[in-house]
């Protein structure tokens, strides 16, 4: 079994972490950290958990979080770096579901996140923990960097094009829209129901994090330079982000060939039929991306639709489908529910 600690259990991040780890059959939770709930039982918080987890939050203890197998990070950004050095001198493997080890230039990290890097040392060993693209890295990984949520859906969508050089790369447009609860749980005014609901609004349109950690990561399937307008939106629902991608082709190809043998094996990634338009809920509670690749009017346009769960596919799941990887498990332990419907 693996022994698993997660430091921040309290928001959404941390609750979808202990409803995935909870019934996998190769994991056993030895600690859930948080300062402001520490004596608390986690059932007594997280009803849904009731039956399933029976252990209390506790305060961020170094010596039991170092006596894991791993530690999962759900923290803020900013609080791993903190303590992931000493974890991993103590031979803890760390998954990062924050912002902390995604960029690898530190000064990168201190323009798009306000604060100098604690470690920048170990930037570069860090794994970006997207499996479609990094895999063989993940298998003997220290320290994985779970990627964003927007950052999975639209890299996924785009990768097969840039991979094959059929796009033109300095004019990417990626039109995103995301559930309230990618905003985490902490109490924000701009959330509430009666701010959110019937209504649509896009938001950080001069700049957003994720937009770094995108070029990024489509900088290291081509030579070519990422140039990539990213525009993300808040939409009237929980969970769940839809990723409208845009490129303009440079030569003719079959698109749905060309997706379907780049994903043809994973697990997580579903190419749709052609025509189709997918649905946040079709993937609501999974690990999974669903893809649809189309050409309006046979153009020199191609848009790519691409969802995901954001609190599942875009943080917790990947983050466990990365566990299974790094400890040599099926990858889809733990990870085979179907989505809820309605």
């Amino acid at each position: 079994m693996i022994k698993v600690g997660i430091v921040g259990g309290t928001g959404y991040t941390g609750v979808e972490l202990l409803r995935l780890l909870a019934t996998h059959p190769r994991v056993e939770l030895h600690a859930i950290t948080s300062r402001s709930e520490a004596g608390r039982p986690v059932s007594e918080l997280f009803e849904s958990l009731r039956g399933h987890v029976e252990l209390v939050f506790s305060e961020p203890d170094a010596a039991r979080l170092a006596a894991c197998d791993l530690v999962f990070f759900a923290t803020p950004n900013g609080t791993a770096m903190q303590m992931v050095p000493a974890l991993l001198e103590s031979g803890t493997r760390v998954i990062d579901l924050a912002a902390d080890f995604r960029l690898r230039d530190p000064a990168l990290w201190e323009q798009w996140y306000g604060m100098p890097h604690a470690c920048p040392e170990l930037l570069e060993e860090a794994v970006y923990g997207l499996p479609e693209l990094n895999r063989e890295k993940i298998l003997g990984a220290r320290l994985v960097a779970n990627p964003g949520c927007y950052p999975t859906a639209s890299a996924l969508g785009l990768l097969p094009l840039v991979e094959a050089g059929v796009v033109d790369t300095s004019t990417l447009l990626a039109d995103c829209k995301s559930g309230v609860s990618g905003a985490g749980r902490g109490a924000n005014a701009a959330m509430l129901m009666g701010e959110v609901g019937e209504s649509f609004k896009a938001y950080a349109v001069p700049g957003h994090r994720h937009l770094p950690e995108i070029r990024q990561t489509l900088g290291w399937v081509t030579e070519k330079n990422i140039g990539l307008t990213f525009v993300p939106h808040l939409v009237p629902m929980i969970r769940g982000i839809h990723a409208t991608l845009y490129g303009r082709l440079n030569e003719e190809l079959d698109l749905q060939s060309l997706y379907g043998q780049r994903y043809r094996d994973e697990p997580f990634v579903d190419v749709m039929p052609a025509g189709s338009h997918p649905e946040t809920r079709s993937v609501r509670g999974t690990n999974r991306c669903r893809i649809a690749v189309h050409r309006p009017q046979g153009g020199d346009t191609v848009v790519v639709l691409s969802v995901i769960d954001n609190l599942t596919k875009g943080a917790a799941g990947q983050a466990v489908q990365n566990m299974n990887l790094m400890f040599g498990l099926p990858e889809t332990a733990g990870l085979e529910q179907v989505a809820l419907s309605p």
